[in-house]
């Protein structure tokens, strides 16, 4: 197949939306675990993670399409009759083992965020980790979801060079946007809950996947992953709720500081 064809160029468009939409909650994950780091070095960290991890994607890309038929092929089962049951592959529990992870993160963050009496308290306490350790967390959890956007891609082409391209190019994107996505999240503090919460529902997602890849079943119950519609439309609600929540709150505050001065 001629390599610049125009169905190589209609799919490399495709794939570079696909991938902006799938890098959505990757790019957030490094937004808020850049802040764990020191904060002369969080710039450096988010450009050393995303290379590293985009030269990494494309290595798994290689290896992926090399190994297609042996990430399919079982690593081993569970029957335990009407209790659990599942076959479970490298690429599910990829997916399990990711979602678990982003589960216990948020979770955690969220827990912490809710403990804390004061916004220096906070500050301080997120600075908990070198630079080398979250770089190396940004590398790993960039990898687990490129496991989703890598088998969505090769649903819709399996030449090489037009998946690398679309990965180089969203990668790229993801190294120009990230700066301004951290930025945004440090001066508005209020949101980086909802971020949290964002990405617990990915969490949430990929145990589905992950469940759903590996025919599990929990009391006979099939595990069914959540559909792509229903994860972006609970995002959109989470977000406006979110905004029309600070958005009522600012108007309580100035009903409140008005109506003490008008009394004092």
């Amino acid at each position: 197949m001629d390599l610049f064809s125009v169905e190589n160029a209609a799919n490399l468009g495709v794939l570079i939306f696909l991938q902006a939409v799938l890098g959505f909650d990757n790019l957030l994950y490094i937004s808020i675990e850049s802040q764990r780091a020191p904060e002369e070095s969080r710039a450096k960290v988010r450009r050393a993670g995303i290379l590293i991890a985009l030269a990494l994607r494309i290595i798994l890309l290689f290896v992926i399409m090399s190994l297609l038929e042996t990430f399919a092929e079982p690593l081993f089962s569970l029957h335990w009759e009407g209790v659990l049951e599942g076959n479970f592959t490298i690429s599910t529990l990829v997916f399990l083992a990711g979602g678990a992870f982003l589960m216990y993160t948020a979770v955690k963050e969220i827990s912490h965020l809710l403990t804390i009496e004061n916004l220096e308290e906070a500050n301080a306490d997120s600075v908990n980790k070198s630079a080398s350790q979250v770089i190396a967390m940004i590398v790993l959890m960039n990898l687990i979801f490129s496991f989703d956007s890598i088998l969505s891609a090769l649903a819709i082409t399996k030449v090489f060079m037009v998946l690398a391209a679309a990965i180089t190019i969203s990668g790229i994107m993801m190294l120009v946007l990230a700066d301004s996505v951290s930025a945004f999240i440090e001066r508005n503090r209020k949101y980086e809950v909802l971020g949290l919460f964002i990405l617990l529902i990915v969490g949430v997602v990929l145990l589905g996947e992950g469940s759903h890849e590996a025919h599990l079943t929990i009391a006979g119950f099939p595990l069914e992953p959540m559909s792509k519609a229903t994860f972006y439309f609970a995002i959109a609600v989470l977000v406006v709720v979110d905004i029309l929540q600070s958005g009522y709150q600012t108007k309580l505050a100035a009903m409140r500081a008005q109506a003490q001065s008008t009394h004092g």
